[in-house]
This record gives structure tokens, C-alpha cells and sequence, in this order.
């Protein structure tokens, strides 16, 4: 096993600060590999040179259970941590009860092959519509059972956050979109976290993959699939093709420099953001363990982030808070958000 980085979330819980997400391996994203034997390999591979932490959730379909299985070849289970999420569906917030949040959470139990889950990140859709207090007690009881070891959030803005933490200071993550195309938690939120102690988790640190070698000096693609949809729009919120183009640029001087890929610095940026515990980058169509290697050691020097201080001094940040856009149905944003999977699961 290679030594990475790593963090501890509270005493005796330590997690790799690059973790693996899950959410292209949904048949619905269709991000990576399609045979399972070879999601299972990638996985191992992953473990092997020390990311042992991986991201999935209840609505991510196939996920968990996938993970549960890998769990279950390894000699010592309990060496990986597997964080997942607690989504109710947006059209029956108002009928959550008690029963139905404590059977998705033994589901995920039963899917992942253990007793008590590591980490559950939820989430709420509309603030408008009562019940976000009864799920975080229900959850609080949870771990008062046994059946769930730490708690998190997810895609939640900064007022809600710390009206959380006013009820208990039992949130130990928040998983939040974080990139140099989407700087929203610098507003409120990274204060609001390192205050509370809570690490953020960062995803989309590479904008679905437009912070990478592959877009540098490209037009927009014709076609995007709904993830390169969902981070154009950031996007265009942030400037726009020509000066993200002109980021690029930088970033890749900067990735020249140090031998390494658009990616990699990208990725690094946000891991030295005050306030992240770690980025979440995606299990894709290729292997990533050595490409995380490189990361875990890239180390960005006083100019290179002047520099990228410089490019994005040319962008705009995204209106409001983060997750903001997404949840107001009036934006575009909000228009390739599905709000409705636990039936499908």
C-alpha cells in the first residue's frame, strides 16, 4: 500500500483526503466500466496504493451493493471507508417518516454487508417543506443504535448548515460542489465549516472533466452528456468559454511545470483550500490510482497560485450559495437535477 494523504475526521475515523466516487458507475451515467469484474479490479487497484476511501449513495443505482461485494473479498473489511447518502425523493418529502428513513438505512446496511455505516451524508430538497428536522433526529437516533457511525450533509447552503449545527454539533462533513469554476463555498460556507469543525468534501473539482488536458484550446463539445451539461453551465455562470479557455492556459503552463496533468493541478487547488478534507473524484473510464498517486504529491508553489489567483481574477463566481441554482426550479440549472430516485432503487 502507498502512502497518500490523509485526514482525520474525528478521533480514530481517518479517511484518504482523494476519494473515490462512485456515481459514474450508475448505468444511468454510464462514466465507467461496464463489467463489474473490472469495477471490482479498479477498486482493489485503488485500495492497494492507499485510497481507501470511497463515495457512493442510496440513489447512485447498483453502488452500494457493488461495494458491499468488494468488501466482502477483502481480508480485513473494515481496512476501506465507504461514505454514502440518505436522498429522499423531492415529490414525498412531506410523507418521510420514521419507518421509511429507518428502512433506507437498513437497506444500505444490508447492501453494504455491515452493521453500522460509516458515514451518511443527506440531503433535503426544498427548505419550504417541513420535516428537515425530524430526518436529522431520526438519523441522531441512529447513531445513538449503532446502525450509523457518523453524519454528514450534502448540497446544502450555509443559513440551513448552521441551523443543523444550532440543533447538534453531530455533522462531521459536508460534501459540497467545489472547483476553480465554481468558487460558491468561499462566500460563507468554508468559514461556516472550519468553524463548526466540519471538513467539506469537495466534488466536481474537475468540472466533470473540462478541468483536464483533453479541453485546452477545444470549443464547447456538441453533444454533452448530462454531467459536461450540468459543469457548462457553471461554466458560462463563471465567464464563459473564452475565459475559461484562458484558465486552461494557465493551468497548463502550471502543469508543465510540474510534469503533471490539467487535472492534477486542478484537483490540488482545491485540496489546499482552506477548510477541504478531501476532493471526491470519480471512478471513470480509466484507471485513476496512479494519476491520484501524482496528486497526493503535487505540490503547488507560491507562483503557480499566483498565477491561477491571476486567472481567476478574468471569472465571475456563480450567483448565491452553494447548491442554490440547482434547487430553484425557476433556473436552468435546476433542469437536468433528477429529484426523484428512490423508487429506482
Amino acid at each position: 500500500m502507498t502512502d497518500v494523504p490523509r485526514v482525520e475526521l474525528r478521533p480514530g475515523y481517518s479517511i484518504a483526503r482523494i476519494i473515490s466516487g462512485c456515481w459514474q458507475l450508475t448505468p444511468d451515467h454510464g462514466g465507467g466500466p461496464n463489467d463489474e469484474a473490472e469495477v471490482l479490479r479498479r477498486f482493489a487497484e485503488l485500495v492497494e496504493h492507499g485510497f481507501t476511501t470511497f463515495d457512493c449513495a442510496d440513489i447512485y443505482e447498483g453502488t452500494e451493493a457493488m461495494l458491499g461485494r468488494f468488501r466482502a473479498t477483502l481480508p480485513d473489511p473494515d481496512s476501506i471507508q465507504v461514505h454514502t447518502k440518505f436522498v429522499p425523493d423531492k415529490a414525498t418529502l412531506a410523507e418521510l417518516d420514521d419507518a421509511t428513513i429507518d428502512a433506507v438505512i437498513d437497506r444500505s446496511r444490508r447492501r453494504l454487508g455491515v452493521d453500522t455505516l460509516d458515514l451518511v451524508q443527506f440531503h433535503w430538497w426544498d427548505y419550504e417543506v417541513p420535516g428537515l428536522m425530524r430526518l436529522y433526529d431520526r438519523l441522531l437516533n441512529a447513531q445513538l443504535k449503532g446502525r450509523i457511525r457518523f453524519i454528514g450533509v450534502t448540497n446544502f447552503n450555509t443559513p440551513e448548515l448552521r441551523k443543523l449545527i444550532d440543533r447538534s454539533a453531530s455533522i462531521v462533513s459536508m460534501q459540497v460542489q467545489y472547483s476553480l469554476v465554481d468558487r460558491r463555498p468561499e462566500r460563507q460556507m468554508a468559514d461556516a465549516c472550519r468553524e463548526a469543525n466540519i471538513g467539506m468534501f469537495a466534488f466536481g473539482a474537475l468540472a466533470g472533466g473540462y478541468l483536464s488536458d483533453r479541453y485546452l484550446g477545444q470549443p464547447p463539445p456538441e453533444a454533452p452528456n448530462r454531467s459536461l451539461t450540468k459543469y457548462g453551465l457553471i461554466i458560462d455562470d463563471a465567464g464563459g468559454w473564452d475565459a475559461f479557455q484562458a484558465l486552461l492556459g494557465t493551468l497548463g503552463t502550471i502543469a508543465d511545470k510540474h510534469a503533471a496533468g490539467i487535472d492534477q493541478v486542478a484537483a490540488r487547488w482545491v485540496l489546499d483550500r482552506p477548510g477541504v478534507s478531501a476532493v471526491i473524484l470519480g471512478i471513470g473510464s480509466r484507471s485513476r490510482a496512479k494519476q491520484n498517486q501524482r496528486l497526493g504529491q503535487l505540490a503547488l508553489d507560491d507562483a503557480d497560485r499566483e498565477a491561477i489567483a491571476a486567472g481567476l481574477a478574468a471569472m465571475r463566481i456563480p450567483d448565491g450559495e452553494p447548491y442554490d441554482l440547482e434547487r430553484d426550479s425557476s433556473s436552468v440549472h435546476s433542469g437536468i437535477i433528477r429529484t426523484n430516485l428512490q423508487d429506482a432503487n
